[in-house]
């Protein structure tokens, strides 16, 4: 079925040219979703919009479009009125919304609510980067579904997706690591400022005597983060060591490259970057009076090759803790300084959260000391419920995780709701299988027998997902998905409540057009769901 959008859009075009208006070269007639559904299904501004120009009334204008589009009344438009100042409503038929199910029936879970946006430019998403110098934390959870999902939603919408996690294994904490392992191994104090917590004493405990405290603590650290993090669905393409950039002469490439574009400078015996020219609010250093590197002269390097490698159409995403929020303009600032257009470089600083057991805040780990690890989180409510309990709201926001909620099997989890309505679909696909009940092929099926209120919202929801997929990659914003998943999910468990599938009393024309509507909606929630790399499963 074409794009109710297109046809919409092509009408009123149509109607304006009819209604003598000579449309200025690429304008473009905006459609949207009304907020209040009494308003119809969808609105156009269009003679708003165009009526300066055209020396017209808009509310005038806008009834002259709506009187002939009443009379060349497009497909599956069943009024059209006219509201406000000049705003052109459509109520359509549910003929419409027929269209949608079939269309999702067809494109299946692997290409429902597909886009196009990205035609197959470059984006490296880097999330998570924690140090390789202990577990991965609550607070990395929420960085690593956010960051995946982002990941997932940009690929959904045609974008080539490399993720990416950045080690930090140079500097000081790693030195401080590498001592504290070592001095537990020896029955030893941790040093000052060293590293607690019972899994040094664990991990210090396997460690060979004749290993490298620094590279095998590096790569026991690594080794368990990629186990959580796989254990959450969550899987890079890449794992870039800072060292790596130290040993390859990244650095030093990236500071010739940075002395030959005149942005640096010697000053009190230390190398800065004339960071003010581009931004910053004051200028940085790069390598201090000791020859050491600043945090920043690697993290430069880093984002060069990542420019490099993104290619002249690709851009960045970012994500990182709130604690890295003042870092974002010196980096961009650099970024311009090297030649690099710092809008292609975006980053999202999530905030933390609160985890929360039955109303009581959850500080400490009793492994850790002074953290929760994520693998704690996930093996108390599961890996699906952190994923979608982390992604329910906006980054720049402060939620409370409650890890009793998130574990309960119960509707008001918000995870277990839609689940529950995924299974629910497939139970009565299951139970009309059981009793005998094939059903047909939806082109067979004759959708129009649809058109109680219940089958009606299901369908209006189910429309939106594409729109709302869009949306979400665009502005990164993979709660918006979450968000609609609750609500379709309402909609598919009154359908189940008020509606029934197969029965002695239902019509068979009505039972195949209820099946082929259940599996548009177990199509909608395992789309929706895979976005954000959650689960759909058959039963609960």
């Amino acid at each position: 079925m074409a794009d109710i959008r297109t046809s919409l859009s092509d009408a009123l075009r149509a109607a304006l040219m009819a209604a003598g208006v000579d449309l200025p070269a690429g304008f473009s007639v905006g459609l949207e979703r009304p907020a209040r559904r009494e308003h119809g299904d969808w609105s156009s501004n269009a003679a708003l919009a165009i009526a300066k120009g055209a020396e017209r009334n808009p509310r005038e204008l806008a009834g002259e479009l709506a009187a002939w589009l009443e009379e060349n009344q497009p497909e599956h438009v069943a009024e059209v009125s006219v509201a406000g100042p000049g705003f052109v409503n459509f109520r359509l038929a549910p003929s419409w919304l027929h269209g949608v199910v079939a269309d999702a029936v067809a494109a299946g879970v692997e290409g429902y609510g597909r886009q196009n946006m990205g035609a197959g430019r470059t984006v490296i998403v880097e999330f998570v980067s924690a140090n390789p110098t202990g577990p991965v934390h609550a607070g990395h959870g929420r960085g690593a579904a956010y960051g995946d999902a982002v990941a997932r939603l940009l690929e959904w919408c045609g974008y080539d997706v490399q993720r990416e996690f950045y080690i930090n294994d140079r500097g000081t904490q790693m030195e401080l690591y590498a001592a504290s392992l070592a001095a537990v191994r020896t029955g030893l104090p941790v040093p000052e400022d060293g590293y607690n917590g019972r899994y040094i004493v664990d991990w210090a405990a396997g460690m060979p005597a004749d290993a490298d405290s620094r590279q095998w603590g590096r790569e026991r650290a690594l080794a368990d983060q990629r186990e959580v993090l796989g254990s959450m669905a969550v899987e890079f393409d890449a794992w870039t060591s800072e060292q790596s950039l130290v040993d390859s002469g990244a650095i030093d490439d990236a500071l010739g490259a940075l002395d030959a574009a005149g942005v640096s400078y010697e000053s009190e015996g230390a190398l800065w970057l004339r960071s003010s020219d581009h931004g910053d609010d004051k200028d940085r250093v790069l390598i201090k009076s000791d020859g050491e590197y600043t945090y920043l002269l690697p993290d430069i390097a880093y984002h060069r090759d990542k420019f490099e490698r993104a290619g002249s159409q690709g851009s960045l995403i970012n994500v990182w803790g709130a604690d890295h929020h003042g870092y974002v303009a010196r980096m961009k600032a650099a970024m311009a300084a090297l030649g690099c257009d710092p809008a292609a470089l975006e980053v999202v600083v999530t905030q933390l959260v609160r985890l929360e057991r039955d109303g009581e805040e959850v500080r400490l780990s009793k492994r850790t000391g002074d953290l929760i690890e994520l693998r704690e989180v996930i093996d108390e409510v599961g890996a699906d419920a952190a994923r979608f309990t982390y992604l329910l709201q906006s980054m720049d926001t402060t939620p409370t995780f409650d890890l009793a909620k998130a574990a309960a099997q119960a509707m008001e989890n918000p995870v277990f709701y839609v689940q529950m309505a995924h299974a629910r679909v497939c139970s009565i696909a299951a139970r009309a299988r059981a009793g005998g009940v094939v059903r047909q092929s939806s082109d067979q099926v004759d959708l129009s027998v649809l058109f109680h209120e219940r089958e009606l919202e299901m369908m209006r929801q189910l429309s939106t997902l594409g729109e709302v997929i869009a949306a979400a990659a665009t502005e990164r914003a993979p709660h918006r998905v979450t968000t609609w998943l609750r609500d379709f999910a309402a909609a598919v468990h009154s359908f189940y409540h008020d509606c029934y599938v197969v029965g002695s009393d239902i019509p068979p024309e009505l039972t195949q057009a209820r099946l082929v509507l259940i599996d548009a909606a177990r199509v909608g929630l395992a789309v929706g769901l895979g976005t954000l790399g959650v689960s759909a499963p058959e039963s609960m």
